[in-house]
C-alpha cells in the first residue's frame, strides 16, 4: 500500500525526496504538521494488517468455523437431552469449541494451502500463491453451511419440535416403559405461557443418602415460585413423578402442560454446596438461563431466593416477597434435619414414617421455636394413624399438641390448620371445629384446593350433595394431573355420589400413574359390584396386594357370585386380624350381605373406636340395606347427620 499523503487525498508520491515547503496564506507562513508523519506511519501499519487478514482468508475461516459450530451445537443439544446426558456435557462442548476458535485463526494466519500441501505463509512465493482461489472456495463453503443452518432452523421450528415428543414416546413404549404422556388427562388444558414445572434436582453427591437435600431444595423452589400470581407452578407430586424416569422435556411438557422446566443438580459435601440450575423452554428445548452456585450450607436460604427470583425475572413474573418467618429456622442443621424428615415422610411406609418423626424431633431439639418442624411432626403423627401404623386414639393427641404449638409459634402457617381440621373431622366428629380450621387454612392460602374441598364436604357432601366437592376435586386433578391423592379423592367422591362409571375411569387413571398403590384394586372391586359385573369384581379383588384391603374386598365379591363359603372365610379372617382398625369396613360387608344385626354391631364398634369411615355413613352406597331400619336413623343422630346440610358461607 502507498504512503498516505499529508493532504489526506490518499495519493502516494514515490518520487518525493525533498522536504515539503511551507505553505503561504496571505503574509503568514504555515509550517507542516510535525505529528503528521507519525500519524501516517500508524495508519500504514493498521491498514496493512487488515489487508493481510483479508488476503490470508483469516476472516473467512473464522466465520466458517463459527457457523459450523452453531450447526453442530443445536442438534447436539437435542440429542444430549434425549439421552439424558448431564448438563456439564453441553458446557464442555461449548468450551471446546470456544477454545478452538483462536487456534483456527492462528492457523489461518500462519499457514497457507498450496498445490504442494500446507506450508507456512512466509515460505510461499506471492506469485505462486492460490489464496484468491482458496478464498472463493471458502466463500462457497460459508454459503453452503449457512444454507444448511437456515434449513435446520426452519425444520426445527416448524417440524422437529412438534414431532419429537411423539417419536420419543414411541421409543419409550418400545423399551417397555409407559411414557408419562400416556397418562390420560381429566380435561384438555392449553399450555400457559408463564407455566413451569420444577423437576427434582439430581443428587450428584458421593453419598446417595444426600438425596433428601436435593429433593428438599426442589420443594422449596416450588413453594417460593408458587408465591407468584403470574406463574402457573405445577405442584410437587406431578413434578416428582418424573424422578428417575427417562422422560424427555417434550414428554414432560405434554403431560404437565407447561411452557418451561427448571432442572438442575446438587452436590453436597459436608457444608460445601455446588448447585446447578437451568431454565428450559419446552417448545424448542432452548436454555433461557443457566447458573452454577458454589456456596456454603449456611447460604442455602439466600441461594433459594436467588434462584427463584432469577427464574421469575426470566419469565417476567412478579414474585411475592417471602420474608423469613418463624416457620423457617436460622439454624442450618435444624433445616437440614427437616428436609431429611420430609424426605422419609414421603416414602409412605411405616419404618420411614417413624424415622421421620425422629428427625423432626431432633430438629425441634436444636431449634424449639422451629414452627415448620412442629407442623410436619403433627402431619406425620396423623398420617401414621390414617395409614394404620398407629391407632387413632394414640396418634390424635400427639398430632393435636404439635399442631397447636406450631400455630402458637407462627399463626400464618396453613399446614397445622389442615391437620387440626382433619382431627376434628375424622376423629372428633366436631363439624363446627373442623369447618373453622379449614376456613383458616383457606384464608391463609386461597389457591389451596384441599381445604376448599373439605369445606364443601362439611357443607353439603356428607349430606349427599356432592356436586361442588366433585368440581373442586376435578380442578385439583387438572392442576396436578399426576397426584394420586387428588385422583383417589375424586374416585371416592364419585363413588359416594353414585357416579360409578366416572369413578371407575378415575381409578384406572390412578393405576396408570401408580400401579403398585395399596387399596386401589379393592376400591375397583366395589365399583364393579355396583355396576353389576361380579366376575370382574372378583378378578380385581384378587389383584389387591395389601392384605387388609384384599380381605375387605373378597367377601363382597365372592358373595355376589354365590360363593358363600369363600366369602365367610375371607370375612372371618378380616375380623380376626383387623377388628381394631377396620370396624367400619366390616360393617359395610355385613350390610352388603344383608346381615343387618351384625352390620349395626360393627357400626357401634366403629363409633366407639372413632373409626374415620363413620363420616360417610349417610352417603355410603354399601349401607343401602340399612336405611329402612330405625337403628340407622339412631346412628345418624349420634353422628349429628340426621338434619339438613348447614347453611354456611365458605
Amino acid at each position: 500500500m502507498g504512503r498516505v499523503s499529508a493532504s489526506g487525498d490518499g495519493q502516494g508520491r514515490k518520487d518525493a525526496v525533498e522536504p515539503v515547503p511551507a505553505l503561504t496564506v496571505g503574509t503568514a507562513a504555515v509550517e507542516p504538521n510535525p505529528v503528521s508523519a507519525e500519524h501516517r506511519h500508524g495508519l500504514h501499519i493498521e491498514f496493512k494488517f487488515l489487508d493481510q487478514l483479508k488476503k490470508r482468508n483469516v476472516v473467512r475461516v473464522a466465520l466458517l468455523y463459527l457457523v459450523v459450530c452453531w450447526l453442530i451445537l443445536e442438534p447436539t443439544h437435542v440429542v444430549f437431552h434425549m439421552l439424558e446426558v448431564p448438563a456439564w456435557a453441553n458446557r464442555l462442548v461449548l468450551i471446546l469449541m470456544a477454545t478452538g476458535l483462536p487456534a483456527v485463526v492462528v492457523f489461518a494466519w500462519a499457514f497457507e494451502i498450496t498445490p504442494e500441501g500446507v506450508k507456512r505463509t512466509v515460505e510461499v512465493d506471492p506469485r505462486r500463491s492460490i489464496r484468491p482461489l482458496t478464498g472463493k472456495r471458502l466463500d462457497r463453503a460459508i454459503m453452503f453451511v449457512m444454507a444448511l443452518a437456515i434449513a435446520y432452523f426452519v425444520a426445527d421450528k416448524f417440524w422437529l419440535s412438534k414431532r419429537l415428543p411423539a417419536a420419543t414416546s414411541e421409543q419409550a413404549s418400545a423399551q417397555g416403559a409407559a411414557p408419562p404422556s400416556a397418562t390420560p388427562q381429566p380435561m384438555s388444558m392449553a399450555t400457559v405461557d408463564k407455566s413451569i414445572a420444577v423437576l427434582p434436582f439430581v443428587n450428584m453427591s458421593a453419598d446417595k443418602e444426600q438425596e433428601y437435600f436435593s429433593d428438599g431444595l426442589s420443594e422449596e423452589l416450588i413453594d417460593r415460585l408458587s408465591h407468584s400470581q403470574d406463574l402457573k407452578v405445577i405442584s410437587r407430586t406431578s413434578s416428582f413423578y418424573f424422578k428417575g424416569k427417562q422422560a424427555t422435556i417434550g414428554e414432560i411438557a405434554n403431560t404437565l402442560h407447561v411452557s418451561h422446566v427448571l432442572e438442575g443438580s446438587v452436590r453436597k459435601s459436608g457444608r460445601a454446596l455446588r448447585i446447578t440450575a437451568q431454565l428450559i423452554r419446552t417448545a424448542d428445548g432452548s436454555h433461557l438461563w443457566s447458573q452454577t452456585y458454589d456456596r456454603n450450607l449456611a447460604d442455602v436460604f439466600k441461594m433459594q431466593e436467588e434462584i427463584a427470583g432469577t427464574v421469575a425475572t426470566s419469565l417476567k413474573a412478579a414474585l411475592t416477597s417471602t420474608a423469613r418467618r418463624q416457620s423457617t429456622s436460622t439454624n442450618v442443621e435444624a433445616y437440614n434435619l427437616l428436609l431429611q424428615g420430609v424426605f422419609f415422610y414421603r416414602r409412605f411406609n411405616e419404618a420411614d414414617s417413624h424415622r421421620a418423626v425422629e428427625l423432626f424431633q431432633r430438629a425441634i431439639d436444636l431449634d424449639p421455636n422451629y414452627a415448620m418442624a412442629w407442623a410436619w411432626l403433627a402431619e406425620t403423627y396423623f398420617e401414621q394413624a390414617t395409614d394404620g401404623w398407629t391407632h387413632m386414639v394414640d396418634a390424635s393427641p400427639k398430632a393435636r399438641t404439635a399442631a397447636a404449638h406450631a400455630l402458637k409459634l407462627d399463626p400464618t402457617l396453613e399446614l397445622p390448620h389442615n391437620v387440626l381440621g382433619r382431627i376434628s373431622l375424622f376423629f372428633d366428629w366436631d363439624w363446627s371445629a373442623a369447618r373453622a380450621q379449614y376456613q383458616h387454612a383457606r384464608d391463609l392460602d386461597p389457591d389451596d384446593l384441599r381445604p376448599a374441598a373439605s369445606l364443601a364436604w362439611l357443607s353439603a357432601g356428607m349430606y349427599g350433595r356432592m356436586d361442588e366437592q366433585i368440581n373442586i376435586r376435578k380442578r385439583a386433578t387438572e392442576r396436578d394431573p399426576l397426584d394420586t391423592v387428588a385422583l383417589n379423592n375424586l374416585m371416592v367422591d364419585l363413588f359416594l355420589a353414585g357416579r360409578n362409571e366416572e369413578s371407575l375411569a378415575a381409578a384406572r387413571q390412578f393405576l396408570l400413574v401408580n400401579p403398585s398403590a395399596s387399596g386401589i384394586h379393592a376400591e375397583m372391586t366395589y365399583l364393579f359390584l355396583l355396576l353389576g359385573r361380579p366376575d370382574e369384581a372378583v378378578a380385581e379383588a384378587q389383584k389387591e396386594a395389601d392384605e387388609s384391603s384384599r380381605l375387605s374386598a373378597l367377601p363382597v365379591a365372592y358373595w355376589a357370585l354365590g360363593r358363600k363359603g369363600e366369602s365367610d372365610a375371607a370375612l372371618k379372617e378380616l375380623e380376626t386380624k383387623y377388628a381394631l382398625d377396620a370396624a367400619y369396613g366390616i360393617a359395610e360387608i355385613h350390610a352388603y350381605r344383608g346381615e343387618i344385626d351384625s352390620a349395626f354391631q360393627w357400626l357401634d364398634r366403629a363409633y366407639r373406636q372413632h373409626d374415620g369411615g363413620m363420616i360417610t355413613v349417610r352417603v355410603d352406597p354399601l349401607l343401602q340395606n340399612l336405611h329402612k331400619d330405625q337403628r340407622y336413623k339412631a346412628v345418624l343422630v349420634k353422628m349429628k347427620l340426621d338434619g339438613d346440610p348447614p347453611t354456611v358461607l365458605h
